[in-house]
């Protein structure tokens, strides 16, 4: 394939040009596995590992190469693998906290243009979780796009579309069903050649069911829903690079039990635009909105101008990004702790050559 044909551009072009005097070829990574990636070259596909020095450069696993990466690569196409030198600069990144207690940034998907953020109109419906992913999802960089799944399962879909531009704000939002069709045309909106489309949603939303759909084919394994927790087995266990037929890109990824903010507060005031706005108007510029006077927040509660589960969800995200803040400083401190230890360390090794 054409680098064109995999969304190469001007961007990554100037990205690329200290590995093109190297001598380094672009690729752009489809699959990453436990034991290594595969990679997608003008010569085709390829199965590939990280160079040594790359991982030793590596501060964090953010620094490595992700899903949708461009990357540069010495190719041994005659042995049908090569090596992983660079990662070229992202146009955009969508990241999650590591599961656990980590600090550390999880890639979800590197260099999409469109997020399609999927919720199950069945028993996964949830706005809390909608709200958790458009703060990511505007972190990100890239486009997104609500997609409402299994229409054809819902009774008030009208309302449950309602339901979900109250909290979006200016955000699309699509109702779609594999089942009637419903919404599919819509969503060729955004399936342009050369564009990436990551499929991002918890278990059992359908993404693969939707990436089979707009491939025309069968190219990933679907799971069952259970009936009595509407939760999903799902059956993507690895991020995949698809191409579509019609030559667009798209990254299904596995269904995510666990969507630890990876933010800032830019992104989180840009899907809570309604509170924020409201905080501006409260009497002192250090409000809690507890118990002050002149609280433009409690005031809006009292009314019904402000839902009482999108504020709680609000304060929720904000105390979680605090936290965040605070662990990631903690251990950049001991990091650098650890450095200059090491420094010392190497300076006593050293022969004293005064004299």
């Amino acid at each position: 394939m054409q680098r064109a044909e995999l969304g190469w551009d001007t961007f990554f072009e100037n990205g690329f040009q200290p590995y093109a005097r190297i001598g380094y070829s672009a690729a752009r990574v489809a699959q990453h596995h436990r034991n290594g990636y595969i990679i997608i070259t003008e010569e085709g596909e390829l199965r590939a590992e990280i160079a040594g020095a790359l991982r030793h450069r590596a501060v964090n696993p953010a620094d490595l190469p992700a899903v949708g990466d461009w990357v540069a690569a010495a190719l041994r196409t005659h042995e049908g693998s090569a090596t992983i030198h660079g990662v070229l600069p992202r146009r955009s990144v969508f990241s999650r906290k590591e599961a656990g207690n980590s600090t550390n940034e999880q890639i979800v998907a590197a260099n999409v243009d469109t997020l399609f953020l999927l919720t199950g109109l069945d028993g996964n419906f949830n706005l809390q979780r909608i709200e958790r992913y458009l703060v990511l999802a505007w972190e990100s960089g890239a486009r997104p796009v609500v997609v409402l799944s299994k229409a054809d399962l819902c009774d008030a879909l009208a309302d449950r579309i309602q339901e979900v531009q109250t909290v979006a704000f200016g955000t699309p939002v699509i109702a779609v069903s594999v089942v009637d069709g419903t919404g599919l045309d819509e969503l060729q909106h955004y399936m342009q050649p050369g564009s990436t489309v990551a499929l991002l949603g918890s278990s059992g939303t359908g993404k693969s069911t939707l990436t089979n759909t707009l491939a025309g084919n069968y190219v990933q394994q679907t799971g069952d829903v259970s009936d009595s927790v509407g939760k999903g087995r799902h059956t993507t266990t690895s991020r995949e690079l698809i191409v579509l037929p019609n030559g667009a890109l798209v990254i299904d990824t596995p269904g995510m039990r666990e969507l630890g903010l990876w933010s800032n507060e830019e992104s989180l005031a840009e899907t809570f635009e309604d509170v924020e706005e409201l905080a501006r108007r409260c009497r002192f510029t250090d409000c809690r909105h507890a118990d002050e006077p002149g609280c433009a927040i409690r005031a809006a509660l009292a009314r019904g101008d402000l839902d009482a589960r999108r504020f709680r969800n609000y304060q929720k995200m904000r105390r979680e990004l605090a936290y965040l803040e605070r662990r990631v400083d903690q251990a950049a401190a001991l990091e650098e702790k650890r450095r200059w230890k090491r420094i010392g360390m190497e300076n006593r090794r050293r022969p004293d050559k005064r004299g």
